[in-house]
C-alpha cells in the first residue's frame, strides 16, 4: 500500500488524477494541492467529488511541500518549469515521482528543451535519473525508475501510430505528416481567448502550426524507434469537444514496405497486410487496440479510457501508409498513462484502476 499526492490537483489532469486513484486498491492515502484553491476543499471545486472521497482523501488542498512530505510517490500536474526541485527532493529522499508536464521528456537533453520552452534547467543531474513514461516504448526501464516523464497527449497519439512502421522500418521518414484534433480540455483549465466558448464553439481551427511544443517530443520519439532522424510536419486543430484526440498520419511507404503489400490485389488487402504488422507489434499491449478491417477510429469509443485505438490504411495506389490514431487526452493522454506508470514503477498489475470500459455513447 503506498500514499499519493498529487500537486496540482485542481487541474483537469489532476483531478482526473485523483478521480483514478480514488479507486486504486494498492492506494491507501491521496494528499491534494493547488495554489489557486489552497486551504479550501477539493470537492467544493469538483462537486462531482461531493461524498466520493471515503477514507482515502479527507479533500484539504495543502501546500505542495506538505503533499511531497506525506507522500511516497508525487505527481506533478503543473505548467513546466515546475516540477524538478520536487525531483530534486524526491531522489534525495527515496521517493518517486511521475511529472505530467515536459520537464522530463527530454532525458538529458537540455538543448532542445531549452530551444522549445526557453528555460534553463535548475537540476540538471536530476535528468538522469528521469526515464521517458511512454509503457509501450519504456517498459522495463519504467519499472525501475525514480522519476518519470510522462508524455504529452498529441506525442501519444502520434508515437503509437507510428510505432510498429518505424520499428519495422516500412515508412520513409524524410516527411512524415501528423495532422491532430484536440478537444478544449487539451489547452487547460485556466480561461483564455482560445478556449472561450464563444471563441472555439462551433469552431475548427488549426494554432502554432509549425511551431507547437509537441512537435520536439514527437521528433525525439520517432527518431529513437528509427534509430535515425525522422523529420515530422505537425499541425494541431481545436475542435469543439471536450475531450479527445483523433491523429491521422501520412507516411510513404519505403520499398520494404512495399514488398509487403506486393501481392496484394486492392487496397482493403494492401491494409490488411499493414494491420497485421501493427497487430503483431502490439499483441501484448493492453491499451493499444488495431481495429479490424472496416472498424473507424472514433474518439467516441476511446472516451473515459485508457485505449489507444489504431486504424491503417493503404492509400495512393499503394504510396502512402495512412493511420488514424485516437485517444482520451485526460487519460492515455494524461492521468491514466501516468498510473499505468505508477503500476509498473510499484509492480502492480499494470492495468490496475485504469482498465475501464468507454461508455457507449
Amino acid at each position: 500500500m503506498i500514499k499519493a499526492g498529487i500537486i496540482g490537483s485542481t487541474g483537469y489532469a489532476g483531478v482526473e488524477l485523483l478521480r483514478i486513484l480514488l479507486k486504486h486498491p494498492n492506494v491507501e492515502k491521496i494528499f491534494c494541492s493547488s495554489v489557486s484553491f489552497e486551504g479550501q476543499k477539493i470537492d467544493s471545486v469538483y462537486q462531482n467529488l461531493l461524498f466520493q472521497l471515503g477514507q482515502k482523501c479527507d479533500g484539504s488542498l495543502l501546500t505542495a511541500e506538505q503533499v511531497v512530505e506525506k507522500s511516497d510517490i508525487i505527481f506533478t500536474a503543473l505548467p513546466h518549469g515546475i516540477a524538478e526541485r520536487y525531483a530534486d527532493f524526491c531522489v534525495k529522499n527515496n521517493k518517486k515521482l511521475i511529472d505530467l508536464s515536459a520537464d522530463f521528456r527530454y532525458g538529458t537533453d537540455e538543448a532542445t528543451f531549452k530551444e522549445w520552452y526557453k528555460k534553463d534547467w535548475e537540476f540538471p543531474e536530476v535528468h538522469k535519473e528521469s526515464v521517458y513514461g511512454s509503457p509501450e516504448m519504456n517498459r522495463e526501464e519504467i519499472k525501475k525508475a525514480r522519476i518519470i516523464g510522462n508524455p504529452g497527449c498529441y506525442v501519444t497519439s502520434a508515437t503509437l501510430g507510428l510505432l510498429p512502421a518505424l520499428k519495422e522500418k516500412i515508412v520513409e521518414t524524410s516527411c512524415i505528416i501528423v495532422d491532430s484534433k484536440s478537444g478544449v480540455t487539451g489547452s487547460g483549465r485556466n480561461p483564455s481567448m482560445s478556449n472561450q466558448f464563444c471563441e472555439c464553439g462551433e469552431s475548427f481551427s488549426a494554432y502554432k502550426v509549425g511551431n507547437h511544443r509537441h512537435q520536439s517530443e514527437i521528433e525525439r520519439n520517432l527518431s529513437i524507434i528509427q534509430g535515425e532522424s525522422v523529420n515530422v510536419i505537425f499541425t494541431p486543430h481545436l475542435v469543439p469537444m471536450n475531450r479527445g484526440i483523433l491523429t491521422t498520419i501520412y507516411a510513404p511507404l519505403n520499398a520494404h514496405g512495399k514488398q509487403l503489400i506486393a501481392s496484394c490485389t486492392n487496397a482493403s488487402e494492401m491494409a490488411t497486410a499493414i494491420r497485421e504488422v501493427y497487430k503483431n507489434t502490439f499483441k501484448n499491449e493492453p491499451f493499444v487496440r488495431v481495429l479490424p478491417d472496416g472498424v473507424n477510429a472514433t474518439t467516441r469509443t476511446v472516451r473515459f479510457s485508457n485505449f489507444c485505438d489504431i486504424q491503417v490504411f493503404v492509400v495512393n495506389g499503394g504510396n502512402y501508409l495512412q493511420i488514424v490514431s485516437v485517444l482520451d487526452n485526460m487519460i492515455k493522454g494524461a492521468a491514466g498513462q501516468a498510473v499505468q506508470n505508477m503500476n509498473l514503477m510499484y509492480g502492480f498489475e499494470e492495468t490496475m484502476a485504469i482498465d475501464f470500459i468507454p461508455p457507449a455513447f
